[in-house]
């Protein structure tokens, strides 16, 4: 890229310092700053960790690793960041935390693109009541950042088009994909991933066992089960998000809250973190006889979400790449219903919505889109 501009990054926590790492070894120079000292003061020992353990693997020399960690400069304060083009912030995930810090940021960046991290906030939002709003975009990485190949590009209604283009410039310079995505509750992969768990949570609440659900889904092809990703994520951070996007999606029985995750997280079985979750320690076992009857139920639940959020605007091919890259899916939910065949996709939600309580029906219909693939 012709004058490589320079990126700031404001948060140096995993995120954070995760996202500065994929732009120093794209061959960015970043400088990044933390309101914690200590944070500050650790930042280049943690990242020639992540480096050399990357040398360690054979995925980089040393002489690279060398040159990116030459490449980080961590400064003490946010007017530090003013030589900067672009400012992502990777900070609390509080609106008016971040409404702050990009007020500090375009008082002495001026011009700067400024990107909210934000997975659960509408970017519009964080915009409000800045000097330039259409400079505000969101750039959602996945975590690890340095590992996850998809960025979300979030424009919201003010986002002007030059702020956009350097946004994706720049983190498709950085080797990711970006899939543009509207500013809507859980953007593409958070919202589309909620039947994924959802409808695993629905089935352990007619009391299918953990086990039985995700060995379902491992035979289905998928790396890891929903309630093991859960396990991983931790049942009290994945109940904050559903309650969001609950809350966010005016408590639409799509995105239920279900009852036996708030006893998990009352119990305090958060998963890895805790040493116990819906099935850690454990592994699941061998997958049981109706397998691809429970693989069929959530991938029907996952293109039903998809096809809403295509009526939306965003393109099923893009929903398919986001979910694959931002979840690691060996498919995408449209070419998930395909591979089902789409008769048996709209029969099972039909199946499902008949079944169901009258509170919870409209989880099951068919959206428009769905019924005409």
């Amino acid at each position: 890229m012709e004058n490589t501009p320079v990126i700031g990054v404001a948060g140096l926590g995993t995120m954070g310092l995760g996202i500065a790492q994929v732009f120093v070894q794209a061959g960015f120079s970043v400088l990044a700053t933390d309101e914690v000292a200590a944070a500050r003061d650790g930042a280049g020992a943690r990242l020639a960790g992540a480096l050399d353990r990357r040398v360690a693997a054979g995925r980089m020399t040393a002489e690279a690793a060398g040159a990116a960690l030459a490449r980080l400069e961590v400064v003490p304060q946010i007017a530090d960041l003013s030589p900067c083009a672009l400012v992502i912030e990777a900070v609390a995930e509080d609106l008016a935390v971040k409404r702050a810090l990009f007020a500090q940021v375009e008082r002495t960046a001026r011009g700067a693109v400024l990107a909210t991290n934000t997975s659960s906030l509408r970017v519009g939002a964080v915009a409000e009541g800045l000097a330039q709003p259409g400079l505000v975009v969101g750039l959602h990485f996945f975590n690890p950042a340095p590992a996850m190949k998809l960025v979300e590009l979030v424009a919201h209604a003010g986002s002007g088009a030059r702020a956009l283009a350097l946004a994706r410039a720049v983190t498709e310079g950085a080797g990711k994909t970006v899939i543009a995505c509207p500013d809507r509750p859980g953007f593409i992969v958070n919202r589309c991933a909620r039947p994924f768990y959802g409808e695993a949570l629905a089935l352990l609440e007619e009391g299918r066992s953990p086990s039985d659900i995700d060995a379902a889904m491992l035979a289905a092809g998928y790396r890891i089960g929903p309630l093991s990703l859960i396990d991983l994520i931790g049942a009290d951070v994945h109940l904050a998000a559903t309650e969001g996007i609950s809350a966010a999606m005016d408590g639409h029985p799509r995105y239920r809250v279900f009852d036996v995750l708030r006893a998990q997280v009352a119990r305090g079985d958060l998963g890895v973190k805790s040493g116990r979750g819906f099935l850690h320690p454990d592994a699941p076992g061998e997958p049981p006889p109706d397998a691809p009857a429970i693989a069929l139920r959530i991938e029907a639940m996952l293109a039903n979400e998809a096809a809403s959020l295509a009526a939306e605007g965003v393109p099923p091919d893009a929903i398919d790449t986001a979910m694959h890259l931002g979840l690691n899916l060996p498919r995408g939910p449209f070419e998930a219903a395909r591979a089902q065949g789409p008769d048996r996709i709209r029969a099972e939600l039909a199946r499902l919505r008949a079944r169901a309580s009258p509170g919870l029906q409209p989880r099951y219909d068919l959206q428009p889109a769905l019924a005409a693939l």
